[in-house]
């Protein structure tokens, strides 16, 4: 399932970095990439495997993670409220964040940067909205671009706020991801602006993906449904972290 998610992160894989990226062997990683490939997740080819919705997914420009979209629609536009005129902010890729940029197109004079293909196009076509992008590696499920260069791109830019996406996040492992891929990226993301707010629904609260990009104390603000529990909602608070409901 780890290896799925993986997939489903980076659109394809090599065997032999599932193999070190899980401390098992090659042969363990093709048996399951078999047994996904059996159940219809993925399409196997020589040396590694891909997620099988790719293709459709690209030509349709469709994001692959759609799952509790009525959560994520009020997170965005929640988030979105809190943007004002002729500011300067980050989006980064996914869903919730496309949520966010679906909801600007009110503002006046904005300058985005985005890694998200997706919502390059969407901003990029409100006249008075400047939209910046990284170079870097093409991610299908994402519709983003990704790794080194993309997070050299954010050296020496300054933005009032950033929209951060994450997968999961819990107080003992901070903010994880299913993939290694795009942690550079969100690193510099973070390093370049003034506020981060984590964009992040429920169900992703208390949970724990694969690779960590760093503790709770990255984030200032953390927007959420309300089906967070009380007590997640408290601890976040006594970090210092405000909380946001949608």
């Amino acid at each position: 399932m780890k290896m799925l998610a993986w997939l489903q992160e980076e659109g394809s894989a090599r065997v032999r970095d599932l193999a070190e990226a899980f401390s098992v062997s090659e042969v363990t990683v093709r048996q399951d990439l078999e047994r996904l490939e059996a159940e219809g997740h993925i399409v196997r080819e020589h040396g590694g495997a891909y997620l099988k919705s790719v293709p459709q997914q690209v030509r349709a420009m469709a994001l692959h993670h759609l799952v509790n979209m009525e959560q994520k629609r009020r997170i965005g536009r929640a988030a979105a409220a809190l943007v004002e005129d002729g500011e300067t902010i980050i989006l980064d890729s996914g869903s919730t964040t496309t949520e966010v940029a679906m909801h600007l197109s009110s503002r006046e004079h904005l300058t985005v940067i985005t890694n998200a293909l997706n919502i390059a196009l969407m901003l990029g076509a409100m006249p008075t909205c400047t939209v910046h992008m990284p170079g870097g590696q093409f991610k299908a499920p994402t519709l983003s671009l990704s790794g080194e260069r993309s997070a050299d791109y954010f050296k020496g830019l300054f933005a009032e706020k950033l929209f951060l996406a994450t997968a999961a996040v819990s107080f003992e492992a901070g903010l994880t991801y299913p993939a290694i891929a795009d942690i550079t990226v969100k690193r510099a993301m973070i390093e370049a602006a003034s506020r981060v707010y984590l964009l992040a629904d429920s169900s992703k609260i208390g949970k724990t993906s694969f690779s960590s990009l760093g503790g709770i104390d990255d984030i200032h603000v953390l927007i959420t449904d309300d089906g967070i529990r009380d007590a997640d909602r408290r601890a976040f608070a006594d970090a210092g972290i405000e909380v946001i409901i949608a």
